[in-house]
């Protein structure tokens, strides 16, 4: 099996934006991202969450087709999505390199707290469809929220009481929805499985999700619709680079558990784009920036292979420190110019 990830830099990830013709109002907490694609311009729509601070992101060239990011804080985190929140960022925000800002619009309209029951039913789902048209793209992650009674588990078609009265419908039947009513809009809807927590077993390798991530496969099976296997993605890169390395990916280090810094998110995105692009008929394929090009598939189906760094080491010692961009050689960081 050919090297299974390119790796990415800080610095090539924030010159990335420049390269791909885009102008952006980088500062020291945007690492170069676009932030027209993380958030809107004030003031915030009546039913928008966030106190006042929230204003939804809209796409820059209504005339493309649109990529729209739906999920939670691993994928867009804080009111502001723009790691003001204890450096804190989602997997949604770096993905915009890898795609090129003149044939796609990136739209990350996830945000954190939201299950897959409280996304659908409150502001940010009915929002989503009335701005989709045909030909957009939906990616969808959730589960981490999905817990102490936000959804019921499983994928079935059986109800229970909520608060105040309320009907909650199983995990998968929500993403049943979103896949449906995506596509009657025109969008192809792709499933993700949920980012992992960093929790090691006895025998070295990270926990993977056995409930929601299982069953957000079960749905897309179901329903036909592309899945993304990013657990298992995640979990597999991390394992090559092994404890030591990915826990400074999590910030607050070293409590924090579920939320990644800049570099765990980089890290992440790359995972969805490797996933994207083993895909037997991958539906954004035409869509990807010379960076994103760059980014090997990567067939969960298959057995692992061991990792290969750029320079030739393995990623599963000295060569996984490069994965996090922190000290990347310039042969890493001008990949993809």
């Amino acid at each position: 099996m050919k090297k299974i990830f390119l790796m990415l830099g800080l610095l090539g990830v924030a010159n990335g934006f420049a390269q791909n013709g885009a102008t952006s109002p980088a500062g020291p907490d945007t690492h170069g991202v676009d932030m027209r694609t993380q958030q809107g311009q004030p003031p915030a729509p009546a039913g928008a969450p966030g106190s006042g601070k929230y204003f939804p992101p809209a796409p820059a060239d209504p005339k493309l087709p649109t990529l729209w990011l739906i999920g939670d804080s691993t994928v867009r985190n804080g009111s502001l999505g723009n790691g003001t929140n204890m450096g804190q960022w989602g997997w949604g925000a770096p993905l915009t390199f890898y795609f090129d800002p003149k044939k796609i619009n990136v739209v990350n309209f996830a945000y954190g707290g939201t299950s897959s029951r409280s996304y659908y039913e409150g502001f940010w789902w009915p929002r989503v469809k009335s701005e989709i048209k045909k030909g957009d793209f939906v990616i969808l992650q959730f589960g981490a929220n999905d817990n102490s009674g936000a959804s019921l588990s499983g994928v079935g078609n059986e109800t229970g009481p909520g608060r105040n009265g309320a009907t909650i419908h199983s995990f998968g039947w929500y993403l049943q929805q979103y896949v449906k009513e995506g596509r009657d809009l025109g969008a192809t809807v792709i499933i993700a499985s949920l980012t992992p927590h960093k929790s090691w077993s006895a025998d070295g390798h990270l926990k993977r999700d056995t409930t929601h991530a299982a069953w957000s496969e079960q749905v897309a099976k179901e329903t036909g619709a592309p899945f993304i296997a990013l657990n298992e993605l995640i979990a597999r890169r991390y394992d090559a680079m092994g404890a030591a390395k990915v826990t400074p990916l999590y910030v607050p280090t070293p409590k924090e558990n579920l939320h990644t810094g800049w570099d765990g998110a980089v890290v992440n995105a790359e995972c969805v784009v490797a996933g994207l692009k083993a895909m037997k008929d991958d539906p954004l394929a035409g869509y990807f920036s010379a960076r994103g090009n760059a980014v090997a598939a990567v067939d969960v189906s298959q057995p692992e292979a061991p990792v290969k760094a750029a320079d030739g080491g393995s990623t599963g010692s000295a060569g996984a420190a490069a994965m996090t961009g922190t000290d990347v050689g310039a042969g890493n960081a001008t990949a993809g110019k």
